[in-house]
């Protein structure tokens, strides 16, 4: 994940433009009253996405924590400021996430699932 995609636009742009498409085909079976939520949300989930990517890398090439002068002789380490914001970040992206899941239709299980249980009850049930 902290690789960026090769795209057609690498534009910060471009790649929100491209993960909003992304997660909007996933949620295509959202319902209609939902739809303007999940337009939000979407937007959301995707830009911060893209940011998130972005502060992977400079956090790799850069490292974690940054040097700070405070006063004429007084030097010290703390976390890089990239560091606070993507642990900012990282919480409310995963409960948009969390949101947008929560807004999936609830798929049954597939017929292809039955280890014969059911069946087995319901023929006790019918002696």
């Amino acid at each position: 994940m902290t690789k960026k995609k090769e795209l057609a636009d690498p534009s910060k742009r471009g790649r929100i433009d491209a993960e909003i498409k992304r997660l909007s085909g996933l949620l295509g079976g959202v319902d209609g009253k939902s739809k303007k939520i999940v337009s939000s949300l979407i937007g959301n989930a995707a830009f911060m996405s893209v940011t998130l990517e972005d502060l992977q890398e400079t956090m790799n090439e850069n490292g974690v924590v940054s040097e700070y002068q405070n006063g004429e002789n007084q030097w010290g380490t703390k976390k890089s400021p990239e560091v606070e914001i993507y642990n900012t970040m990282i919480k409310n992206h995963s409960a948009i996430m969390k949101q947008l899941t929560d807004l999936l239709p609830k798929v049954p299980p597939k017929a292809d699932d039955d280890d014969g249980f059911g069946g087995f009850v319901k023929e006790r049930e019918e002696q």
